[in-house]
């Protein structure tokens, strides 16, 4: 199989969807790996490191798309790249389709066969392709918050984790998962006061037995998070519903109420945010303001640490890279069913009851085009 492996666009996007070592696992297994010239740039990956790896540069976006039969991303294709998708074409990256209707009409439009990385589930309801970046986010999250907490930043002016005798900030995390539990675990380490919220109880017990530090734990529902984010300096939007929008669970209402100077952090805006206030952001703005509550909404966090992020990424996508390019489309998702389940769009049809329901389109499941 041909796999093209082309330079990510989006704003600050500095990761890559492959490694020199996984160009060089996917050529030793007889396929030929297309990488724009300069793509791994930003991962610290030389154009040498995957020409020795046994890849093949090329020079341009375009021919990284028009060469390849399956193409690798990081990122959701933008407005600019729509162009360049096609029927022959399997696009295996993140997509998060429910928050952008644009690009899901486009991927009918061309009749590319779309797999995204965030639905790609195993029995056990675990995302394995998610989890990494997940992971990453939920980690940087309380770097971010931190950091907007500082007054020069226009923050409330406290050190996360305080001093002896004076109170340390109060992190409010809104989910449970991944990103819930890596956020958890920093803010602990940096010594804050930190309050989870999720609406599984054995999920919180389970997180009070394996955290340590001043944690607490609290089921979600409407009122519980409206009190606890009234008393926030940091606030942490962790949820996640696969391939469906986030639900709002911070009000507009609920965010007036808030201390001026303290921070929201929306992990959740790839899939349009679990607070009502919550719009994209990027690197380059990632900030803005409302009721003088700081919100960071940047949609690809993970890219600002890009040699970590890309590395986890790989790891993850890899094996299931291999399977498409063994195997081809059809087959690898027959035998595999978290395979199958992230196929999103397919020969101009979603295939994801999720997306489906978010824009109130029919779903043809998959195993009828197969």
């Amino acid at each position: 199989m041909i796999i093209g492996i082309p330079k990510e666009i989006k704003d600050n996007e500095y990761r890559v969807s492959l490694t020199p070592a996984g160009a060089h696992t996917l050529s030793q297994a007889g396929h030929n790996v297309l990488v724009e010239r300069g793509a791994g740039e930003g991962s610290g990956f030389s154009d040498s490191e995957y020409a020795a790896a046994g890849a093949e540069i090329v020079s341009t976006h375009f021919e990284a798309f028009e060469r390849a039969q399956m193409v690798m991303k990081v990122k959701e294709p933008l407005p600019e790249e729509y162009e360049l998708l096609q029927d022959h074409l399997l696009l295996f990256t993140y997509l998060h389709l429910a928050a952008d209707e644009e690009l899901t009409r486009a991927l009918m439009e061309s009749a590319t066969t779309a797999i995204a990385y965030e639905t790609v589930q195993l029995p056990d309801h675990s995302l394995p392709l998610l989890t990494p970046m997940s992971e990453v986010a939920g980690r940087m999250s309380i770097q971010v918050a931190a950091q907007y907490l500082q007054k020069t930043s226009g923050g409330r002016g406290k050190l996360l984790g305080g001093v002896p005798g004076v109170l340390p900030a109060d992190v409010v995390i809104i989910g449970g998962g991944t990103v819930g539990t890596n956020a958890a675990q920093m803010a602990l380490g940096m010594g804050a006061s930190v309050l989870i919220l999720d609406i599984d109880v054995d999920r919180l017990r389970y997180l009070s037995e394996v955290l340590h530090g001043n944690l607490m734990t609290l089921a979600s529902n409407p009122l519980n998070i409206a009190e606890a984010v009234k008393r926030a300096d940091v606030v942490i939007g962790a949820v996640l519903l696969p391939g469906a929008q986030a639900p709002k669970l911070v009000t507009r209402e609920m965010v007036k109420t808030m201390k001026p100077g303290s921070v929201i952090v929306d992990v959740a805006v790839d899939q349009g945010g679990c607070v009502e206030t919550t719009r994209p952001t990027s690197h380059s703005d990632p900030i803005f303001v409302v009721d003088d509550v700081i919100h960071y909404c940047v949609t690809n966090m993970p890219g600002a640490v890009p040699r970590t992020s890309t590395y986890a990424l790989s790891n993850a996508t890899l094996p299931y890279a291999i399977k498409l390019a063994d195997k081809g489309f059809t087959k690898a998702v027959k035998e595999d069913p978290a395979l199958a389940g992230g196929v999103n769009v397919h020969e101009g049809n979603i295939t994801c009851s999720a997306v489906g329901a978010t824009f109130g389109m029919e779903c043809r499941p998959l195993e009828e085009s197969l």
